[in-house]
């Protein structure tokens, strides 16, 4: 793997609390009303310790989601953006497709685990959804399905534990 359990300790001792996040709801349907997915994505950061300094709703378009992802990778404020929805196999789907262009890192072992855990919660549909996260000019960008369910199982068991390492990593020479 790569990293002893002392240098994986360590790295957690010196990783930040708090983080700066953006969260991006991707939605040809919902509203920052009726967007319960990305109140539950806000809920747990900020339960957390986390800070969300920005909360969008876009259109499931691929130039909406680049252009605020592209923001976002300006803005020195923001360590993280979390975005959800766009991530399943319809014609609409397109956030993947952005991610793929933009990540100059792929962290490939965030979709692995987050479908094995979905596997072992509802089988085989677990495998249709191409959440993906990864690294695009210093930003930690993560893409969950827009069910608040995979959300929640996406943000407590994998995102949550190791937000500020990752980012903590992502800062390192």
């Amino acid at each position: 793997m790569g990293m002893t359990a002392v240098s994986y300790q360590e790295h957690r001792e010196k990783a930040p609390k708090s983080v700066n996040c953006m969260v991006v709801t991707c939605s040809d349907s919902r509203t920052k009303e009726t967007d319960k997915t990305g109140k539950l994505v806000i809920e747990l950061l900020k339960k957390n310790s986390h800070q969300v300094l920005a909360y969008h709703v876009v259109k499931d378009e691929a130039k909406e989601i680049q252009k605020v992802i592209e923001s976002a990778a300006k803005d020195r404020r923001f360590q993280a953006v979390i975005l959800n929805g766009g991530t399943g196999l319809t014609k609409r789907d397109t956030t993947v497709e952005v991610l793929e262009k933009l990540l100059e890192k792929k962290l490939d072992g965030f979709g692995e685990i987050f479908r094995a855990l979905g596997f072992q919660e509802i089988g085989s549909p677990a495998m249709l959804s191409r959440a993906t996260a990864g690294v695009y000019q210093g930003k930690a960008i993560f893409s969950l399905p827009g069910s608040e369910d995979a959300a929640r199982l996406a943000m407590e068991r994998l995102i949550l534990p190791e937000l500020g390492h990752i980012i903590f990593l992502i800062g390192q020479d």
